[in-house]
């Protein structure tokens, strides 16, 4: 079988109030748009056809994808007219079946789909049981229980109003039956709209077969049309992955403060404090623990390192058991060896840091190398950056670097070298050797401190 799918993404989304099309407004940190895809991908789909209309290159440059064909909706005329825009495009062969999704229903899961792939029947449909039906078509079926029709809310009488049997729009048919009904279908209905709900009516009367699938998972079919829509959408996608991180074996100490935007892959014996995010590509590995209040984001943590609370981790790899903050912020391209410890309110980025290292307290490191066994000591400085360009500071093995010491890059120090506290260092250092620059400690006399003046004397 070849299977086409057809994606309707062409709606302003005029509810959502918003200049950015509705189907682009992220779902766990992900564009609506691109979890239809992202379904339609795990379903082996011989192609993807994305039917816009309403800001389309802005659709087009956020999915930057050169297999999905693009179809323009110039007019949005209904559903039945969406999908008319990609039979050019459509495989047409006897086995050719051809599904569509729709864009704003980002929670679809494929193994959903699979349910209407495997159905027999001409054309299959995904239906769902809802206490309040209001806003979408019912599904009519006659005393044998087999499909009839699908009405829409507007055009539904009191009596089918009470149905709450409801079309979740995403259906499956044969790809040569389905053009055809396309081309039958009729705008005789209050909206003027061609409604693809209509071909089920077609084939019923073409004696076709028509199978309703019931969705188990009501979630599944939940659409966006307004932002409190979405913000249950949200929620019901943040509570499968919390579910999924917690059978796979991560403690969650309080689960509903735990937000994931992208794909974390984790092992065992894992424990996430209340309120932390993990966005993009983060993978934990065995007994990692992060804190409360941290944000790791496209990152690799090692097995039993500790990231305290309030730590900002981004594009960062972690090596074995280290330990990070709190109050840590780890910026991209920062790579730690094992055993590296990274202090409160020490800030890294671009550096690599090799094994045993410390950098405990109110620290800067940036374009830096830096060995092992070294101890950056508190408030040291990187001085990277000239005003123009970027420079590197290379510390070797075994350095000790005193408090308050500015490194003005470009810079090395070797091997084994001591920094006394309180020093610029602007050359090269040799290894096993004291470095220091101060200059002599003073006391003078006479000296008065300023003061403010008295307010009568700024009135005089």
């Amino acid at each position: 079988m070849s299977l086409n799918v057809v994606i309707l993404a062409a709606g302003q989304g005029t509810r959502m109030h918003s200049e950015l099309p509705k189907v682009l407004h992220p779902v766990g940190g992900i564009p609506m748009l691109t979890h239809s895809i992202q379904c339609a991908r795990q379903l082996s789909a011989t192609q993807i056809n994305v039917v816009y209309g309403y800001g389309g290159q802005q659709l087009q440059s956020a999915i930057c994808d050169d297999d999905i064909n693009w179809c323009l909706q110039k007019e949005q005329l209904g559903t039945a007219h969406a999908v008319q825009q990609c039979i050019a495009n459509l495989q047409k062969n006897s086995e050719s079946r051809t599904l569509v999704l729709f864009a704003d229903v980002p929670l679809l899961r494929a193994s959903t789909c699979l349910s209407l792939l495997e159905s027999q029947a001409d054309l299959a449909i995904l239906t769902s049981v809802s206490e309040n039906p209001t806003g979408y078509g019912r599904i009519v079926r006659d005393r044998d229980n087999q499909i009839n029709s699908i009405v829409e809310e507007k055009d539904a009488s009191p009596a089918i109003k009470k149905i709450t049997e409801i079309n979740s729009g995403i259906m499956c048919a044969d790809t040569q039956l389905l053009i055809q009904w396309l081309a039958q279908i009729q705008n005789d209905n209050s909206q003027k709209e061609y409604y693809l709900t209509d071909i089920v009516e077609l084939a019923v009367q073409s004696s076709k077969s028509v199978a309703g699938i019931h969705c188990k998972d009501s979630s599944d079919v939940m659409g966006v049309n307004d932002r409190v829509q979405l913000s249950q959408v949200e929620a019901c996608y943040q509570q499968r992955q919390r579910q999924q991180l917690m059978l796979r074996g991560v403690t969650l100490k309080d689960p509903e403060t735990v937000f994931i935007e992208g794909v974390v892959e984790v092992a065992s014996d894992i424990v996430i404090e209340p309120c932390v995010t993990l966005r993009g590509n983060v993978t934990l590995e065995e007994h990692v623990h992060i804190g409360m209040n941290s944000i790791i984001t496209d990152a690799h943590i090692g097995r039993a390192t500790v990231v305290h609370a309030h730590s900002h981790i981004q594009q960062v790899s972690i090596g074995q058991s280290c330990e990070i903050g709190p109050y840590a912020r780890l910026r991209p391209d920062t790579v730690l060896a094992d055993e590296v410890k990274i202090g409160n309110f020490v800030e890294i980025k671009k550096t690599n840091i090799d094994t045993g290292s410390k950098v405990n307290h109110l620290s800067y490191l940036g374009d830096a190398q830096i060995g092992r066994g070294t101890n950056i000591g508190a408030g040291t400085i990187s001085c990277n950056y000239d005003g123009a360009n970027k420079h590197k500071t290379i510390i070797g093995d075994d350095v000790f670097i005193g408090s308050d010491t500015q490194l003005v890059a470009p810079v090395i120090i070797n091997n084994g070298a001591t920094i006394g506290a309180g020093s610029t260092i602007t050359n090269e250092v040799p290894g096993d050797k004291l470095t220091l620059s101060r200059t002599k400690q003073k006391t003078i006399d006479h000296w008065q401190r300023p003061r403010k003046k008295d307010r009568n004397e700024n009135k005089s």
